[in-house]
């Protein structure tokens, strides 16, 4: 490394520029294998939407398969860094449990193809899916599993099955990101808006809320 001071800012310039570039592709490949599928997207594609050469697309990720990896670990990071149940504000487990809900709808909302980028991955098998992202994921998954017992244990809530507790919240939270054009059909709409997402945040939390015996 130099140790040239002038460097130092080139270098940074350069460090910027990369990390634009890169986060612009992630954006864009998230929403073209959220349409396509990982077998039906193409560099091709990712790079023109970007406004890239093939060629430079492949300077940053040099294959399909590393992109398409590095769009899975940013979803599932989000996901890992801001749905830890014990993190969620709130002393109380409804108030934790009603928040989980919450930012789990407001995920949908805000990153439905990553979301639909995930679950069409995990519909095909998780082919594609690494033992270190299945670590993580289990690891959390399972600590939230442990908080929730230790609640049932002190009486705090009814004696339920944390483990699907926890996919009924997924599917229910997931599926207004997942199946957005079955409900915009349904409702007459072309986009949902923040209100419906509003509501169904409220209606979630009220069934999952009195269903586990939690009152606010």
């Amino acid at each position: 490394m130099s140790n040239n001071p002038a460097e130092k800012p080139k270098q940074t310039q350069y460090s910027r520029s990369r990390q634009k570039h890169e986060a612009r592709i992630l954006q864009v490949a998230e929403e073209v294998f959220a349409q396509f599928g990982y077998n039906g997207a193409t560099i091709d594609t990712i790079a023109e939407r970007a406004g890239l050469s093939k060629q430079n697309m492949l300077y940053y990720f040099s294959s399909k398969h590393l992109l398409y990896q590095k769009v899975l670990e940013n979803i599932l990071g989000i996901w890992l860094d801001s749905m830890a149940l014990l993190d969620q504000s709130g002393k109380d487990p409804a108030s934790k449990l009603e928040n989980y809900i919450r930012r789990k709808i407001e995920l949908s909302r805000t990153r439905p193809n990553g979301s639909k980028v995930f679950a069409t991955e995990i519909i095909n098998g998780a082919p594609h899916l690494s033992e270190e992202i299945k670590t993580k994921l289990l690891s959390r998954f399972e600590e939230d599993v442990r908080l929730v017992e230790s609640w049932i244990s002190e009486g705090m809530m009814d004696p339920i099955e944390p483990k699907h507790l926890f996919f009924m919240i997924w599917s229910t939270t997931q599926t207004y990101a997942d199946f957005s054009a079955q409900i915009e059909i349904i409702l007459g709409k072309k986009k949902l808006t923040a209100s419906d997402f509003e509501d169904a945040t409220k209606l979630v939390s009220r069934v999952i809320l009195k269903g586990t015996g939690l009152r606010r």
